[in-house]
């Protein structure tokens, strides 16, 4: 069956490109492969426990293009872990008032400034912790504007979808997603971007719940937090980035609050509060900038000024960060991670990525003790097209 289904992506791009060598059509087609080795020692209390392991994370293939002038299309599948599954299957009609935008289909609900920038070009092998918060995808519209190249706003309703886009539950629970970003500085190598979003949601499930790995995929689930009985969640983020040449800053802080009238006794309050951040910093060596894209899609492909090569070594990036989730209102304790690293890109498609990350978990009783810990060293090599 997925030998069938490729084939007829196959042909059916195929079909696709050339037809579409006309002015009216601009068809692109494209994919990723990530290829991540790990090596990481989880210790709790005497028990330490070594582990490594391969995967290919990411392994997508896509067509997008745009058609007489104002309609735009994506379709990109992932076929990692040998399984289909939708990333970004959406549909867009453009022109609208104030450079606007809308979008129909399953695509990333407009939060979190690194949830935003692609796989492709974020600056570490995995997004920081917070990231677990709400899902990156999901199905529904969203209108986009933009307001003199500085402001840009997008909100969007959303419903629950499965790895295929589909919520065939009949309820009125949907998630309503806004963001609004604001580009105080872009000029010269130099950017300031600011922005904040929120997001309000309710499931089918009435329930509220994630894992967490620290930020290592192939790793131990540290956190496992579930709520049942939710009436309500309120996630609201705020966003940073700065770029001045070489150097990097980026940061972002959640506050998810989970609410429900069914939790009697369980807690003192009816309103959990749930809290993460990030910070990080990267620079390079090589001379090299961070591109910036737009709000909705954050940053961009990095080009080395030297390719690899007979003329050129590429482009070199050291990066650190710092990321935390704080559950202690839910009796769930606190992560910390800590990872440094460095991305080799040998040119525009391809870079080689090396991570070391210091995780440690802390007990949920107000003790504030250390109970598990995992260190991770751990490389993705990258190429997309």
């Amino acid at each position: 069956m997925r030998k069938l289904i490729l084939f007829v992506i196959f042909v059916t791009s195929t079909v696709l490109y050339l037809k579409a060598q006309s002015s009216n059509k601009e068809i692109k087609f494209g994919g990723r492969i990530m290829y991540d080795m790990a090596a990481w020692e989880t210790a709790t209390g005497d028990e330490i426990t070594n582990m490594t392991g391969v995967e290919f994370r990411r392994v997508r293939l896509f067509n997008s293009g745009k058609l007489f002038g104002h309609t735009k299309y994506k379709l990109q599948l992932d076929y990692a872990g040998g399984n289909i599954s939708y990333k970004d299957v959406w549909i867009e009609l453009g022109g609208l008032p104030m450079d606007g935008s809308f979008r129909v289909g399953h695509f990333k609900e407009p939060f979190r400034l690194e949830a935003l920038t692609s796989s492709k070009y974020i600056t570490f092998m995995e997004r920081a912790l917070p990231i677990a918060f709400s899902p990156e995808r999901n199905t529904g519209a969203m209108y986009q504007l933009n307001l003199q190249d500085k402001i840009s706003v997008q909100a969007g309703i959303f419903r629950e979808g499965d790895s295929f886009g589909n919520d065939k539950d009949a309820n009125n629970n949907v998630n309503a997603t806004a963001r609004i970003t604001y580009l105080l500085m872009n000029h010269n190598d130099r950017l300031l971007h600011l922005g904040a979003a929120v997001s309000k949601r309710q499931n089918s499930d009435n329930t509220y719940g994630f894992a967490v790995r620290p930020e290592n995929h192939l790793g131990t689930k540290l956190l496992d937090l579930s709520f049942e009985n939710v009436d309500e969640t309120n996630i609201t983020g705020f966003e940073i980035a700065y770029i001045s040449g070489p150097l990097s800053l980026q940061g972002e802080y959640i506050l998810t609050t989970v609410s429900s009238e069914s939790w009697g006794s369980s807690f003192m309050d009816l309103n959990i509060e749930l809290s993460g951040y990030y910070a990080q910093l990267s620079y390079f060596l090589t001379g090299e900038s961070r591109a910036y894209k737009s709000s909705y899609a954050g940053f961009n492909r990095v080009n080395p000024i030297n390719n690899y090569g007979s003329n050129g070594n590429g482009a070199i990036e050291l990066v650190a960060r710092i990321s935390k989730m704080d559950l202690s209102k839910a009796n769930m304790g606190t992560l910390d991670d800590t990872t440094i690293g460095v991305n080799w890109y040998l040119n525009p498609n391809t870079r080689v990525m090396l991570n070391y990350v210091l995780a440690d978990l802390r007990a949920g009783d107000g003790s504030g003790d250390v109970v598990t810990t995992e260190n991770t060293i751990q490389c993705r090599v990258q190429i997309d097209f």
